[in-house]
């Protein structure tokens, strides 16, 4: 009679995560080139036309001319100039924009949409950005060592009515999902969406860009409030949120329970 055998081996988890990395990068590569290719090939052609339209209506302007000129709106754009207007413009680097931006650098959100042009600015942005993300990073560990132990008494306090542990568990980690969800993915894009004139869907997209610390820029705060300093120091506080939101789940989470053997 036949003899089943059972083999032992070991999972590789180094192995098992970088099938998985590579995997989900292929396959978030091919659905963005799904969703995205045609859009920008339709607005490429509608940018086209447009310069032609533009050079039709203005004949004393070439095409090489026009060229130059949307090569300087480019470059005005990319060292932070608003090409739209004209030099009464609000200053890029005001103080709310330059507290807003120091807030980007330290907890590496990163936006884009302003950067320091200057020599001397990079050279600082570069040592600020070595002692404030450390300092920043530990700022966040010592919000979540707090915010863990006031959830661990409310936690014990409530084993003391609720005699079931494992119940107790799962009501305080879906209590804090729901007011998680509700202070960090709900309130804030309605809010966003008042200020900076966006759609809801525009604002939970810039709110989790934002928490995730992504930081695209193509979506970026202050553009209609950027004098208003408490709502400049209400972004910087948001977008140093999210780090440390996790920390509650060292309550419930227990590595052990993880570990695989396979037989």
């Amino acid at each position: 009679m036949a003899r089943f055998q059972y083999v032992r081996f070991k999972v590789s988890w180094t192995a098992i995560l970088t099938l998985a990395h590579f995997t989900y990068l292929l396959v978030g590569a091919t659905i963005f080139q799904i969703l995205e290719r045609e859009a920008e090939s339709n607005n490429r052609n509608h940018f086209q036309l447009e310069k032609l339209h533009f050079l039709a209506n203005y004949t004393c302007l070439d095409g090489p001319a026009l060229e130059k000129f949307v090569q300087v709106i480019l470059d005005a754009w990319e060292k932070g100039v608003n090409p739209s207007g004209n030099s009464t413009n609000p200053s890029n680097w005001d103080f709310s924009s330059s507290f807003f931006f120091a807030g980007t650098v330290v907890t590496t959100i990163g936006y884009g949409n302003l950067s320091p042009s200057t020599v001397s600015g990079q050279v600082f942005c570069v040592f600020y950005a070595l002692c404030g993300i450390p300092l920043n990073l530990a700022f966040l560990k010592q919000l979540g060592k707090c915010l863990t132990i006031h959830l661990g008494r409310l936690e014990r306090g409530m084993v003391s009515v609720v005699p079931h542990k494992q119940t107790v568990e799962a009501l305080a980690v879906s209590l804090f999902f729901i007011t998680g969800s509700l202070l960090f993915l709900v309130i804030p894009p309605l809010l966003f969406s008042y200020v900076e004139g966006w759609s809801f869907g525009e604002g939970f997209y810039f709110t989790f860009i934002t928490l995730s610390t992504i930081g695209f820029g193509d979506y970026v705060g202050l553009t209609q409030a950027r004098s208003t300093s408490l709502y400049t120091a209400a972004l910087q506080a948001y977008g140093s949120s999210l780090p440390w939101l996790g920390s509650p789940l060292s309550l419930t989470w227990e590595p052990e329970q993880w570990s695989m053997q396979l037989a």
